[in-house]
């Protein structure tokens, strides 16, 4: 077990990353003794418009809980997924014939990254929307790098906005989210498809995939689940319900792999339609050796079809790490399972209807082998 001790794992879902770097910023100052400082005149006046210089440096953690794509740090996060990041720059630089003399829709701009590579590549126009204060900041990096002329930040929801053109011959967006579908981005693509996108236009990813697995962790579910049996001689177990249902996030080793990967759902960003983001899928696990399953692991794949030749990245844990890593999702049982034999189940995935950038899963599983016989439902929600 590579994991463990020395591993930074996220038990919160979606946005434990971004607060996780606030709370560095935000964090109180440790208790000292601090020397008095005589204040100028006119000191206030120049700290409040150096203040005001900050995009969204009036914003509190709470804020931030709300808008966290505002805060710089999550984009830094994105930006340095060299997978994430190059391969949409190989896509535009490498299949240029999709961008140039286009106009182009960049839904979820944030730092406007991909716009740029887009006007880079020669894209007549690109309209880069962002809802978030990042809007501002992006505004900005367009005019220091020159491209005021062909691209036009729109600070505001896709739901809401208006854009200055009919029609667009490109949408590229960075929409996917942990478990693919945590936060809910799809749909606002989706939605701007329908609203403005050409009949011969084309979506960049137009493929992502969902996958599953299942894997050996008996130490870190020990950690941090069966650690509420027991704290310091008392009873917490209530609290290891609400931890086996909250997904983590995290980067699992390749050799924690008990079984085969099997494809879970597959969907064609051109032609699907909201609901196509709820479902139920069936599932068959083969054993790769005698071992313990604790979790079930779920990852996805991104395709851009429309290239030269097919491009796109894995999330899974024998491709190189992203900052999606992958999802595990713990069960009630340690099913003991032997080589060739099967875990076989169904898992239900639908947004949460009292707030739709949550995720509610169903999960069914059962086994019927020589040392184990299981058949459990559980629940989980991602949030």
């Amino acid at each position: 077990m590579d994991r463990g001790k020395d591993s930074n794992r996220d038990a919160n879902g979606g946005l434990a990353e971004a607060t996780a770097s606030r709370l560095r910023f935000d964090s109180d100052e440790e208790a000292g003794e601090v020397e008095m400082e005589v204040e100028r005149p006119d000191a206030e006046g120049e700290e409040e418009q150096a203040a005001a210089e900050v995009i969204g440096s009036d914003k509190t953690s709470a804020d931030y809980y709300f808008d966290s794509y505002s805060h710089f740090g999550i984009h830094e996060e994105m930006l340095k997924d060299i997978v994430r990041t190059k391969t949409y720059q190989n896509v535009i630089t490498q299949s240029s014939f999709l961008i140039k003399d286009k106009i182009v829709l960049d839904v979820g701009a944030g730092t406007g990254i991909l716009s740029l590579f887009c006007a880079k590549a020669g894209a007549k126009h690109v309209y880069a929307i962002e809802c978030s204060q990042m809007a501002d900041m992006a505004n900005e990096i367009v005019k220091a790098n020159g491209y005021s002329n062909v691209i036009t930040v729109i600070k505001g929801k896709v739901e809401e906005i208006e854009l200055p053109v009919p029609k667009v011959d490109v949408i590229i967006s960075e929409w996917m989210g942990y478990f693919l579908l945590f936060e809910n981005m799809l749909n606002t693509v989706l939605y701007a498809r329908d609203k403005w996108l050409t009949d011969d236009g084309v979506v960049l990813p137009d493929r992502a995939s969902l996958h599953l697995t299942a894997i050996e962790d008996a130490e870190y579910k020990e950690d941090k689940i069966e650690f509420w049996n027991n704290v310091y001689g008392f009873d917490m177990s209530c609290i290891k319900k609400q931890a086996m249902m909250e997904p983590l996030v995290d980067t699992v080793d390749a050799n924690q792999i008990v079984t085969n990967c099997r494809l879970l759902k597959t969907m064609d960003i051109s032609k699907m339609t909201p609901g196509d983001a709820s479902f139920t899928v069936p599932f068959k696990l083969t054993a790769q050796r005698n071992d313990y399953i604790h979790a079930l692991v779920a990852y996805f794949d991104v395709s851009f079809t429309k290239c030269h030749k097919l491009m796109g990245f894995s999330t899974g844990p024998r491709s190189k790490a992203t900052h999606w890593k992958q999802t595990v999702l713990y069960l009630e049982d340690v099913i003991t399972i032997c080589e060739g034999e099967t875990l076989t189940g169904s898992m239900t995935v639908a947004p949460n209807k009292n707030n739709p950038r949550d995720i509610d899963i169903k999960l069914k599983y059962s086994i019927n082998g020589h040392r184990c016989q299981v058949s459990r439902t559980q629940f989980y929600k991602m949030r």
